[in-house]
């Protein structure tokens, strides 16, 4: 088998997956599909139910993989949490990108100035990120201002120290190892940041990224919540039909909606 059709067969195992938590009316939110924020790349944007006078705080949910078709495919993992989003009363946007450090950007810009075509509040932006996604999400921290905050759940992040982890996974998987050549000191200093472990992970090394990206953080005393959850495994929120693993996904949707006032 190909490296393609091997990297085809693992995308369509994840994309069966949902998250293991559920909340009313998550099949009846407001999608606007199909839309192109770039050239020919799409995105889908999953909203809340309207309420008069009132725009809804966003979440972007950063891409770290050079997949066009990602945001308007249905993915069961970020499928499901754009529409937990949604129930919460905030959009989620799901985008496919092609150059993910590029079209993150390139979303990000469509979602600022086009916002009030879709009743959404561009002052009032958060970013979601996930194992391979993470340094994508990381990285958009470091270049863009205005962003209320960001949750990283059991997320690859950056090599420090001389580490080459995240470069050797990100070859091997094929994510974008978006931060290479930056450090902790390069995040803002006054955005909150939600951390999701997991602490039996089954990557190698990606908990010594993430400790090692959390120790600085608290040296810099930034402004960092942490969940360890110590027994959870890669993709817990899916797999791990658990009370706690629905607890912490109950509490990143809590942290997003609290710093974008939700």
């Amino acid at each position: 088998m190909s490296e393609q059709s091997d990297r085809e067969a693992i995308i369509r195992e994840i994309a069966k997956k949902t998250v293991r938590y559920v909340l009313p009316n998550t099949d009846a939110v407001t999608v606007h599909r199909d839309l192109a924020y770039c050239d020919d790349l799409l995105m889908n944007i999953y909203c809340p139910s309207p309420r008069p006078d009132v725009r809804a705080p966003i979440v972007l949910i950063a891409f770290g993989y050079p997949d066009p078709q990602a945001g308007v495919r249905v993915f069961g993992p970020i499928t499901s949490w754009a529409k937990l989003i949604a129930a919460s009363g905030m959009a989620a946007v799901i985008y496919g990108p092609s150059d993910p450090v590029a079209d993150v950007d390139a979303a990000l810009a469509y979602i600022r100035g086009n916002a009030e075509r879709f009743d959404l509040d561009s002052q009032r932006l958060a970013v979601l990120a996930s194992s391979g996604h993470g340094p994508v999400g990381l990285s958009l921290l470091m270049r863009q201002r205005g962003l209320a905050c960001a949750a990283l759940l059991q997320a690859w992040t950056m090599d420090l120290n001389g580490t080459t982890v995240v470069a050797d996974n990100a070859a091997q998987y094929w994510f974008s190892d978006a931060c290479r050549g930056k450090t902790v000191d390069d995040l803002p200093a006054d955005v909150p940041l939600l951390i999701v472990r997991a602490g039996r992970d089954q990557f190698p090394g990606i908990n010594d990224a993430l400790d090692a990206v959390v120790t600085r953080a608290l040296a810099r005393n930034l402004p960092l919540t942490l969940v360890n959850h110590s027994t959870g495994l890669h993709g817990f929120d899916c797999d791990e039909d658990s009370d706690i693993s629905r607890e912490i996904v109950r509490q990143v949707l809590a942290f997003l909606a609290f710093n974008l006032k939700a």
